[in-house]
Order: C-alpha cells, then sequence, then structure tokens
C-alpha cells in the first residue's frame, strides 16, 4: 500500500486527486494540504511514501515546501513527485534542485499518474523523461556563470557509472539504458545508488541536474 498526501491550493483538483487514488488498489490518501505550510506539517505528521506537490500556492510554495520536508525527513524521506500546469515552468527545475523525485503534468490521463507515483515510490523517480530532459535543458541554459559552487568531483566514478550517469540526463529510463549498455536492469541500478551515494545526492532527479551542471552532458548536445 503507497501512502500518498496530496498537496494542491486548488480544491477540485485536489478532490479529483484524492478521489482517483482511493478509487484505486494500492493507495491510502494520508492527508491534502491547500498550501506548503500544511503540507510541511502534515508530513511530518503522517509520513507518506509520495508526496503530489502543487508548485505555485500561496504563501509556501512547492519548491520551499519541498526543502522543508525532505530536510526534516528521519528514516526513508517521502518521494515528491511535482505536479505542475506547464512543461516548461522555471519553479519545477528549482524542485528538481530542491529534492524533488521527479514531476507530472496536471493534464496527464489517470493510469500514468497512478504509474507516476507507483514510479517515484519504487525509487525509479524520474517519470516521462523525455519531458524532463526538455525541461532541465532548457534552464541548464539559463544558468548564472556567478554561481561559482564546484560541482562534484566525477572523478570518483567509475567509467560504467559515468556512462550510466551521462544515459540517465539523456532522459533514458533504466530498461533503455540496460539495452543500450548490455547489462540488467538491476545492474543499471545498482550503479545509479552507487553513483549517488558517491556524490552524496538524495535523487535520480538531482543526478540529472548535476550530469548538466557540471558539464558531463550539454544542452541539446
Amino acid at each position: 500500500m503507497t501512502r500518498v498526501l496530496v498537496v494542491d491550493d486548488q480544491f477540485l483538483i485536489r478532490a479529483g486527486l484524492v478521489g482517483l487514488l482511493d478509487a484505486a488498489p494500492g493507495f491510502e490518501v494520508v492527508g491534502e494540504a491547500g498550501d506548503g505550510e500544511q503540507a510541511v506539517r502534515l508530513a511530518a505528521e503522517t509520513r507518506p511514501d509520495v508526496i503530489l506537490m502543487d508548485i505555485r500556492m500561496p504563501g509556501v510554495n512547492g519548491i520551499e515546501a519541498t526543502e522543508r520536508i525532505l530536510a526534516q525527513a528521519t528514516d526513508r524521506p517521502p518521494r515528491i513527485l511535482v505536479l505542475t500546469t506547464f512543461d516548461l515552468d522555471e519553479y519545477v527545475y528549482g524542485a528538481l534542485r530542491a529534492g524533488a523525485s521527479g514531476f507530472l503534468l496536471k493534464d496527464s490521463g489517470p493510469e500514468r499518474l497512478l504509474a507516476a507515483v507507483t514510479a517515484v515510490d519504487g525509487g525509479d523517480a524520474l517519470f516521462a523523461p523525455s519531458v524532463t530532459r526538455r525541461l532541465v535543458e532548457a534552464f541548464a541554459r539559463q544558468q548564472e556563470p556567478a554561481d561559482t559552487t564546484p560541482p562534484p568531483d566525477l572523478g570518483v566514478l567509475t567509467s560504467r557509472e559515468m556512462e550510466v550517469l551521462k544515459l540517465t540526463a539523456r532522459g533514458l529510463s533504466n530498461l533503455e539504458i540496460a539495452d543500450r549498455l548490455y547489462i540488467s536492469e538491476a545492474t543499471v541500478k545498482t550503479h545509479l545508488n552507487r553513483t549517488m551515494t558517491k556524490l552524496d545526492l538524495g535523487s535520480r532527479a538531482q543526478a540529472v541536474v548535476l550530469a548538466y551542471e557540471s558539464g558531463l552532458v550539454t544542452p541539446g548536445g
């Protein structure tokens, strides 16, 4: 049973998401919040597996709420799946950097949303990788050169880990990476987990952003 917290400031959207999840087998809605402040409080109280997080909300927005929820999480932090109206929303990039596991467009169908929740709960993180790649590429181009924070040293990675990271950043799924490199899907996951551990990253999404910011992958390349 995947325990889900639904966060959206629009009542009808929130109610629709809650109704969809309640009607689907294998999901349990443990709470719903109309703003980021309430989301932070409920996340601590209910300890959900997955949080469906709206971005644009009054007061505490989805990015700040994501940062606060993950910062205060103990044991297994919740997987945060960002919901947005636009596929090129600068706020989504900020959410990925804050540690969100991925994002989904609000106009996605019910089956896709349920699959996305299941995917992030299982640690597969980035859903709809082609859209995610466009997003990261677009905003990687816009990063201010004044941000001089050095990226982690990619030299700690093995050549295979570097290959897997590069293909992940290109938007390939674990299965597609396995087919490309002639290895098993389980081996891909192992390489990704080791990469995130070595680079002190909290999610696959952060690994993708790092690949662009470090120059391992170039936008449009």
